[in-house]
């Protein structure tokens, strides 16, 4: 099929309103998105917007009149509530769906088979003169492939469905970015369904109390049918991997920069006050006090993701799911398919070192100072008693447990440090299960500055939620001979664990604050005192 790419004169739109009233699919602008359009009354031209889309059939779409007159006229529903007359003068022409019970002519391509029907009058004008000279109801969800981020030019429509559709109508760059908001009047009180540009807020200014679906900000339950468009668990989303960050900027920033020290892979999704801040190669999506810019401009982001080179995972600055920022955080929530990071409220300090340079003697002293300290190696026999912890191990080493089911750690020890890739399987099964373990623990602490105590910060990852890092270095030969007392092990063995770690140009390089514990332990006391000081009152 040959696309036709329309402008919006006056022939073009009669062009379009021809193909649309012989059951052909045209791409509109609309003030919200681009919306795929075909005659809503026809159900063979509604099931050619599923196939192009690649669309499931279970969900719903949204009838498009030019006038409020024509609901009636062509009887799209049964009876039009008080209450949706009243939403029609505040908000009609523009960016909201008004959800009622639906007439007899509505085919089942359209609601999905529900007893109601979306109905939305837009603003735009080219989308007005189109459905004023089809004269027809135009079904039309957003004209992407389905589950990408929703379109805003014709371009990003031509990129998706270029050669799937009989032609795209020109209308220029939509002005709000996300689609409309979705209310339905069949419940008591009315419900949102779908957060737009226009807020709960303003809503219940003109009809009163209003409920928000609990599906706008958690996932559909299993087997729970889509009441609109955008409830389903995964949408707008880019070809990488997008994960929610929420927490205060400071976090984002700290979060970010961390990761992208040691992986380059990694995006910033973030607002325009991000950018200077941050270290990782940045996409933005408005201003932090700007939210009608930011829901202009999110799906261009998202569509811009792919467009970075080498970038896998992008993490997005989480908005407040508040007003406007509801609507964002909807659309971003299922792009990142309910994958949300919650940064620690908390004060985290890292502690860090090499193997022999004396960090457990620095965490008693900190201890000893009064501060909150939790240990990396307590949570890791928290961990491994875990119940999917457990049958992951067993999984990846065999029968590891004990008669009475407990993990026989020694057997589990001997095998995982027999081989670097068995050490490598053991971190991948045990480091999650730590983090969030020291993550709960200081969620849980009354301290405000919680430090965390972890030979391997760096490689369980948890170095992205530390405020600042502490390692603690020494000279090899001091390390070496501590090893060798400590341990009761050989000269070789110490070399073959020293050998392992990192070296102390990577602790110089990506910690904040650095401990040499060469000297005496009241030297090492003075300067855990100076960071402990200097950690609380910052």
């Amino acid at each position: 099929m040959k696309t036709l790419h329309l402008h919006n004169t006056q022939q073009d739109i009669k062009q379009a309103a021809g193909i649309l009233r012989r059951g052909g699919l045209v791409a509109m602008p609309t003030e919200t998105v681009y919306g795929l359009a075909a005659d809503a009354l026809n159900g063979g031209a509604v099931r050619q917007i599923f196939e192009a889309k690649g669309r499931p059939m279970d969900n719903p779409l949204i009838v498009h009149v030019a006038e409020f007159e024509d609901i009636e006229r062509l009887h799209l529903v049964k009876t039009i509530p008080e209450k949706a007359q009243k939403l029609n003068e505040a908000f009609w022409p523009g960016p909201l769906t008004i959800i009622m019970e639906k007439g007899e002519v509505i085919p089942d391509e359209v609601s999905a088979g529900l007893d109601t029907v979306a109905i939305r009058i837009p603003s735009h004008p080219d989308a007005h003169a189109l459905l004023a000279e089809s004269a027809l109801a135009l079904a039309a969800p957003s004209a992407n492939t389905s589950g990408k981020p929703s379109p805003t030019t014709a371009e990003h429509v031509a990129n998706d469905l270029d050669g799937r559709i009989d032609a795209v109508l020109d209308g220029g760059s939509c002005s709000v970015g996300v689609e409309s908001t979705v209310i339905t009047l069949a419940t008591d009180p009315p419900r949102i369904l779908r957060p737009g540009i226009i807020t709960r807020e303003q809503i219940e200014a003109v009809i009163g109390s209003v409920d928000v679906d609990r599906a706008v900000l958690n996932k559909l339950e299993n087997n729970e049918k889509a009441a609109s468009p955008g409830m389903k668990y995964k949408h707008y989303a880019p070809r990488a991997r997008v994960i929610l960050l929420r927490g205060d900027d400071e976090k984002y920033i700290t979060y970010l920069n961390r990761l992208y020290r040691r992986d380059k892979s990694v995006a910033a999704l973030c607002y325009t006050e991000d950018v200077a801040k941050t270290d990782a190669p940045c996409i933005t999506m408005g201003s932090m006090d700007d939210e009608a810019q930011q829901a202009q401009a999110l799906f261009d982001a998202l569509r811009a993701v792919d467009e970075l080179d080498g970038v896998t995972t992008v993490y997005a600055h989480c908005p407040e799911a508040t007003g406007v920022g509801m609507a964002l955080y909807n659309r971003l929530i299922r792009a990142a398919a309910f994958e949300v990071i919650d940064l620690p409220k908390k004060r985290i300090i890292g502690l860090t070192g090499q193997t022999g340079a004396g960090k457990s003697e620095v965490s008693r002293m900190l201890t000893e100072l009064g501060a909150t300290v939790v240990s990396a190696d307590e949570a890791a026999r928290e961990a491994v008693e875990d119940a999917q912890v457990k049958a992951m191990l067993c999984a990846a080493f065999g029968d590891v447990l004990n008669h009475d089911g407990a993990l026989n750690r020694q057997l589990v020890a001997n095998i995982a440090f027999s081989t670097p890739e068995n050490t490598k399987t053991l971190n991948a099964i045990t480091h999650p299960t730590i983090a969030a373990i020291m993550l709960d623990k200081a969620k849980k602490a009354k301290s405000d500055v919680v430090f965390f105590d972890a030979s391997q910060l760096f490689e369980a990852g948890e170095d992205v939620f530390c405020d600042r890092i502490i390692g603690v270095i020494a000279e090899r030969d001091i390390r070496m001979e501590r090893l060798l007392c400590r341990d009761s092990i050989t000269r070789e063995e110490a070399a073959l664990r020293m050998a392992a770690q990192f070296d102390e140009g990577f602790f110089l390089s990506m910690c904040d604050d650095i401990l040499y514990n060469n000297g005496t332990r009241e030297e090492l006391y003075t300067g855990v005192r100076a960071l402990y000081e200097r950690s609380v009152n910052p």
